[in-house]
């Protein structure tokens, strides 16, 4: 393994360096995670209501996520929006909020699928009992129908944590960025630190993002059955 570019990943604090870059990545995707669900349990409780502006409106704000690339809105929050509002958001700030925003739109679409899935007369019985809306999505609906939306939220959580590598276009000094920087200053001295350091980040996001795919399908499987 001599001269093979692996002694790369151990030069001075390179190794140590790459998992802080993996932290602020976690980091990025977690509040976003916690923010987006959040918000999107209130929308997808909205987007059951038979209001047809709202659910324009809400629609609307779930395609535009969809069809524009992530990595286009990073660039317009960030170099467009954030200087036309004279407000200064760090590189980190802009991604939280792209993120959130867009794991608002997926959450509530999936919890909307899973009240809609509900049967009929579970919503008929809450109401016959004199329960009040909010009361039947508490009690009756959400707890039953957090079954069908936890796989999916899982899976939406492996994709925004696989996404945040666009955040270094922005400037973020996440886990990609750390790596490319060790690349730059390497290669002169082995021409194959390329290979190595992405290699490790690929064993990084992999570390991450298996486990999280395996516990969505072990929880789909179980309740399942």
């Amino acid at each position: 393994m001599r001269n093979s570019g692996i002694e790369v990943l151990f030069e001075g604090s390179n190794f140590e360096r790459l998992l802080g870059g993996l932290l602020v990545t976690i980091e990025i995707s977690l509040i976003s995670i916690v923010i987006g669900t959040v918000l999107g349990i209130a929308m997808g409780m909205l987007r059951t209501l038979k209001v047809k502006p709202l659910q324009a409106v809400l629609r609307f704000y779930l395609e535009a996520f969809r069809i524009i690339p992530i990595l286009v809105w990073l660039y317009v929050v960030h170099f467009s929006f954030t200087p036309l509002l004279h407000i200064d958001l760090s590189g980190e700030t802009t991604a939280i909020l792209v993120f959130s925003l867009w794991g608002a739109a997926e959450i509530g679409d999936i919890v909307r699928g899973a009240l809609q899935s509900m049967p009929k007369h579970q919503e008929e019985a809450g109401a016959a009992l004199g329960l009040s809306r909010m009361q039947l999505y508490r009690y009756i609906l959400i707890p039953q129908a957090v079954r069908r939306m936890v796989p999916g939220a899982i899976n939406l959580a492996t994709r925004m944590i696989k996404t945040t590598s666009l955040v270094v276009l922005i400037g973020v000094i996440e886990v990609v960025k750390i790596g490319q920087q060790i690349i730059e200053l390497g290669v002169i001295k082995a021409p194959n630190a390329s290979f190595w350091v992405y290699g490790f980040i690929f064993i990084l996001y992999f570390a991450v993002c298996f486990p999280l795919s395996l516990i969505s399908r072990r929880v789909e499987r179980r309740w399942q059955n």
